[in-house]
């Protein structure tokens, strides 16, 4: 299916269902930037293991996934146990992404009701709305993140670039198309702003380097390279206009939690005055919570990720190299929160807000009066 983003040229989504209904393809992200291969997903436990296994990451991507598992679980039974075993499946692939569990209830929360023998193209049907419904999301986040970019420019000697931080990998593929924190950047390039991306690495699996370099380069835009702890040091030097990020949970009082070392950057920002905004769609939020450092599941992911480096060699071979000394224990938690008093502004797709409950709330109206714990 046609997107927004490229791939060598060609227009292309990160999830799409094959014509013939019979399964769902996925960019493996795990073998990028050195290779790009194409998964065919056709069972649950296909769906769960690319999600578990980073084949698919990032919270919007990771929950149109989810919903695209659910209809690959009905498609040999869609009796209320099969549904039921496959929205419980799919919720234990990774706890701190808020938009899994949003998924996984709207899927079964429309599917349930439904006869036996409706519910699988009810569930197909569902699923494709879902990863629109993303792609119409990114696209507004990208348009209300724009004008950002745009006063930044303007107060730049012309020909100068907007220069904009960015960790971990918020972008087209971390979505179905467009992305979040990457989504005002490409709305600002296509506008002809000169923009240029500071790329953090982002340690262990190092998604900026190999991710986000990669789809920014597809598309064009300026970006370097550099290594998770640069970022204050170019900011005390006054060549950070601003940092965008993701966010893969944001409690109601705005409380983000985005890829570990996000935390770092904010506190870099707030240092030297450098805006820090956090790109978002509204599935990410999460209304129960109020607290994100005492509520919030973090993750913590095999030690292996931080143990183990695969890159290419010289003769163009893939591999992965060992980096800590034998029986070094290793810790790996995949995520951390920045408070609320750090963010500039939340970008959504239904405007730009202070990080506040009432700044949301103006925002959800609709949302906000949902039960806090």
């Amino acid at each position: 299916m046609a997107g927004t983003m490229k791939v060598d040229g060609k227009s292309m989504r990160t999830i799409w269902p094959t014509e013939d209904g019979e399964a769902v393809e996925i960019i493996d992200q795990t073998l990028l930037p050195h290779r790009f291969v194409i998964c065919r997903l056709t069972t649950l436990d296909e769906a769960t293991h690319a999600i578990s296994a980073m084949q698919v990451r990032g919270a919007p991507l990771i929950g149109a996934t989810a919903a695209y598992g659910v209809y690959l679980a009905l498609r040999g039974d869609a009796s209320d146990k099969a549904l039921d075993a496959a929205c419980s499946a799919l919720l234990e692939t990774r706890p701190t992404a808020v938009n899994l569990r949003w998924a996984v209830d709207e899927m079964h929360s429309h599917i349930a009701p439904l006869a036996v023998e409706e519910r699988e193209a009810a569930a197909y049907a569902r699923a494709t709305e879902i990863c629109d419904e993303d792609v119409a999301i990114c696209r507004d986040i990208g348009i209300n993140g724009l004008p950002l970019i745009v006063e930044a420019a303007k107060s730049k000697p012309e020909s100068t670039p907007v220069n904009i931080l960015t960790h971990c990998n918020a972008g087209w593929l971390a979505a179905v198309d467009w992305g979040t924190a990457l989504a005002p950047i490409y709305a600002a390039h296509n506008e002809g702003i000169i923009v240029r991306v500071w790329v953090d690495e982002t340690r262990p699996r190092n998604q900026g380097a190999a991710l986000t370099a990669w789809e920014l380069g597809q598309h064009g835009v300026a970006h370097s390279v550099i290594v998770d702890n640069a970022g204050g040091h170019l900011m005390q030097r006054g060549q950070v206009d601003m940092v965008i990020t993701g966010t893969d949970r944001t409690t109601s009082q705005g409380d983000v939690c985005n890829k570990i070392g996000t935390y770092l950057k904010a506190l870099a920002a707030h240092d030297n005055n450098v805006p820090f905004y956090v790109a978002l769609p509204g599935p990410t939020i999460d209304w129960t919570m109020s607290d994100g450092i005492a509520e919030i599941p973090i993750e913590e992911r095999n030690g292996d990720e931080v143990k183990w480096i695969s890159g290419r060699t010289a003769e163009n071979q893939v591999v992965a190299v060992d980096v800590t000394p034998k029986g070094s224990p290793v810790a790996n938690p995949a995520f951390d929160v920045t408070p609320a008093r750090l963010v500039t502004g939340l970008i959504t797709e239904r405007g730009v807000c202070v990080a506040s409950y009432e700044g949301l709330a103006e925002l959800y109206p609709e949302q906000a009066g949902q039960k806090i714990r």
